[in-house]
């Protein structure tokens, strides 16, 4: 059997019996009020911090405190960090992944996407009056109320696109409603929604967010090798 390579399946029936075995030598160390649990069997992950991280089981991604599974992250944003995901989990493939980043953010400079694939989703957490700092949201909730739109209260999801122009950002926040009058601004979801999401993924490989923008024909050739070693 030593000699044989075990399936996929054996593989975790051998595993979960080492880790029932761990854990009943591990919870009889513990205090009565303390016992470990055993969570699930994953090939591979990525860990940000204890909690923000993304395994993958059955091929499905399984993340805790990443952007995907965040509503103030635009859906480009999310189905992008999902998909690197995917190429470096399921694939293996850092490689996939790099082009995966470079067609999105090609896709994102022509300025021809759906105006929905920018909407952010924020919540508003107390009165309007009561933010000393005023971010997009807050001050499309303004707007809304001052055209008698919307009555923004704790728990209202404000949705909103930043939109081409000039000034800070919180002024070139547009209601989703109005978007269709404008046009979204590629610099700000590249630079404060894309790369912020992604760069965390690929810094391991030896990816900086300069090298992520700057992409091109020498860029250097990454394997999991160079993460696990």
């Amino acid at each position: 059997m030593d000699d044989e390579k075990l399936s996929d399946e054996e593989t975790k029936e051998v595993i979960q019996t080492k880790v029932n075995e761990f854990l009943k030598y591990i919870n009889l160390t513990l205090p009565e009020s303390m016992e470990l649990e055993y969570e699930g069997f994953y090939r591979r992950g990525f860990f940000v911090s204890k909690k923000r991280y993304a395994v993958i089981e059955n091929g499905k991604i399984i993340a805790k405190g990443l952007e995907l599974v965040r509503r103030d992250w635009a859906p480009i944003v999310k189905t992008t960090q999902q998909n690197v995901l995917m190429a470096i989990l399921r694939d293996g493939n850092v490689d996939e992944a790099v082009e995966i980043i470079k067609n999105v953010l090609k896709k994102i400079k022509s300025g021809d996407l759906p105006m929905d694939e920018f909407v952010i989703h924020t919540q508003i957490t107390k009165k309007l009056n009561a933010y000393k700092n005023i971010g997009p949201h807050v001050l499309v909730a303004r707007k809304l109320e001052e055209q008698k739109r919307l009555k923004a209260i704790k728990g209202t999801i404000i949705q909103y696109v930043i939109a081409k122009g000039k000034g800070l950002i919180s002024d070139k926040a547009v209601a989703y409603e109005d978007a269709e009058n404008y046009e979204y601004d590629p610099d700000y979801y590249i630079n404060n929604q894309l790369l912020p999401a992604i760069s965390r993924l690929m810094w391991p490989f030896g990816y900086t967010k300069e090298d992520l923008i700057e992409l091109g024909e020498n860029e250097k050739q990454h394997t999991l090798d160079s993460f696990f070693n």
